[in-house]
């Protein structure tokens, strides 16, 4: 068995309709995964599962997230090993000590580009930093994320599969594995 962390693109099922987390530990449950843990009620997620890819395991999740629920919503699927190495990796890490809430990370499906970096610069007009680090953008945004021209472009058409997450949800999905 491997622990995984799963991370939903969006929980919104309408207007005024959220995925319920005792719901999505059920449906994580009825796919056979053992130990379904949700931290806060933002789509995140922590569980047992036989040895699979992670691939694997986000298209069976998407597909059982669709039956349950009556939409899709790309679901980003990391080995524990990965996530830990992904929260160590932080290269804004001083920054988020400071104000975790500042500093965030875009995790991806498909590894992003170098050649990214230059493009999303061109819309770091505040003193927004940005940097990949095994394939994930990490921003520390200065400030509010939602003040800053940068993140009305860190979006699935512009960039692929991915989704965010700030520095407290990096650090409590690592301490959650190591429960």
């Amino acid at each position: 068995m491997n622990n995984y962390v799963a991370l939903l693109h969006s929980i919104v099922l309408g207007e005024g309709r959220r995925v319920v987390m005792a719901d999505l530990r059920a449906m994580v449950e009825q796919l056979g995964y053992l130990a379904p843990r949700t931290l806060v009620s933002t789509g995140n997620l922590v569980f047992s599962a036989p040895e699979r890819s992670p691939a694997e395991i986000e298209a069976k999740l998407e597909s059982a997230f669709a039956a349950t629920f009556g939409r899709h919503v790309d679901i980003i699927v990391r080995l524990a090993d990965d996530w830990l190495r992904l929260a160590a990796g932080n290269p804004f890490a001083t920054a988020a000590e400071d104000d975790p809430t500042h500093v965030h990370v875009r995790v991806m499906r498909v590894p992003l580009s170098r050649a990214v970096l230059d493009d999303l610069r061109a819309y770091c007009l505040k003193g927004e930093r940005v940097e990949l680090v095994g394939g994930d953008l990490w921003v520390d945004f200065q400030g509010q994320a939602s003040e800053s021209k940068l993140l009305g472009v860190l979006t699935t058409r512009r960039l692929g599969v991915g989704t965010i997450r700030n520095w407290n949800t990096v650090r409590r999905l690592g301490a959650m594995l190591a429960q």
